[in-house]
């Protein structure tokens, strides 16, 4: 009885600590110019090493069309 208790209050941390790392991701990928979604590859071991280094290094989006607009 009680380790079911500690499973089921296991998986809700494992819960709030994914959604504490995958929020942030989302917003700074929908920033750069990029799916949200792409977000989630902050969860998945590897991929997210993958992800810091991509969002580090590619051109994003956003900032193509800002050096585009001749406007400002």
């Amino acid at each position: 009885m009680m380790q079911e208790n500690m499973a089921g209050a296991h998986l809700i941390w494992m819960l709030i600590l994914a959604l504490v790392v995958v929020i942030p991701f989302w917003r700074i990928c929908q920033k750069a110019g990029y799916p949200g979604i792409l977000g989630l590859l902050s969860i998945v071991p590897i991929a997210n090493i993958a992800l810091i280094y991509f969002l580090a290094f590619a051109r994003w989006p956003a900032h193509k069309s800002v050096q585009q607009d001749p406007s400002s």
